[in-house]
């Protein structure tokens, strides 16, 4: 069974966010860059399904600019055997990326999906959910444990009342959630085994889908700065201005 994990190029989650000073976006200039943590924690899981005799192959694909080989290799690094870059320049929105996906799952023909359930910049959770729609396949997201068995998988999914644990038939659809895993380092020998697995170079018109954005971006402002508290001296005085000064009850 070949597992797909796309991986996506974002912001380091350890560097501090900058918005342009024209509220254009954000400030992505001299910014570290990495994968996105959820989509790393899929790459992990891919990899140990393989090495558990489950998957046979896995294959890391990122969609956007010439700097997500980079994102690839790592993949490749942490273990995956060959990586997909679809290039392209445009601002990705979770839709395209989904088509995208759909025309590489065609091609490739994989037995299964893993990727992130969100990637840390936009925070959509949309693209693994749209791609299930797409392909027509059952999808179990936000999943913290995965055991493979009966032509399928269990998934035990994290949710609001605690954990639920669902079967789903492969070929499937699975985000993966925090808990699932730890990543491993890639280790010096294998970073450079990476330089030498093969990336396929594609683009959106190779694919037969359109990239361009269908939402457009009015203004980025950085979070309003927190205020500093206050001292009260009785209860009363705090329900008075929590109901005439904040207006919450």
């Amino acid at each position: 069974m070949k597992v797909l994990v796309p991986v996506k190029r974002v912001i380091d989650y350890n560097v501090k966010v900058r918005v342009k000073t024209d509220g254009s976006g954000v400030d992505l200039s001299n910014v570290k860059m990495s994968m996105n943590p959820f989509d790393e924690i899929a790459v992990e899981e891919a990899i140990r399904m393989r090495e558990a005799g489950t998957a046979t192959e896995v294959i890391a694909v990122s969609i956007g600019v010439q700097q997500c080989q980079e994102t690839i290799r790592t993949a490749l690094a942490m273990g995956a055997d060959r990586g997909i870059h679809v290039k392209t320049d445009e601002e990705l929105q979770p839709l395209a990326v989904a088509k995208m996906l759909h025309a590489v799952v065609g091609h490739e023909q994989p037995g299964l999906v893993l990727l992130g359930k969100q990637a840390i910049d936009d925070d959509a959770n949309q693209t693994g959910q749209m791609l299930a729609a797409l392909l027509g396949w059952p999808q179990a997201t936000f999943a913290s444990k995965l055991a493979a068995g009966d032509g399928g998988l269990t998934v035990t999914r994290e949710v609001d009342g605690g954990l639920q644990t669902v079967w789903v038939k492969l070929p499937a659809i699975v985000t993966v959630d925090l808990r699932l895993n730890e990543p491993r380092y890639a280790s010096l020998p294998n970073i450079m085994k990476a330089k030498k697995k093969p990336i396929a170079g594609l683009t959106p018109e190779d694919l037969g889908v359109s990239a361009a954005p269908r939402l457009k971006t009015l203004g980025v402002a950085e979070p309003a700065k927190r205020q500093g508290g206050a001292k009260v001296a009785s209860v009363q005085e705090l329900v008075d201005k929590l109901k005439n000064e904040a207006r919450v009850i």
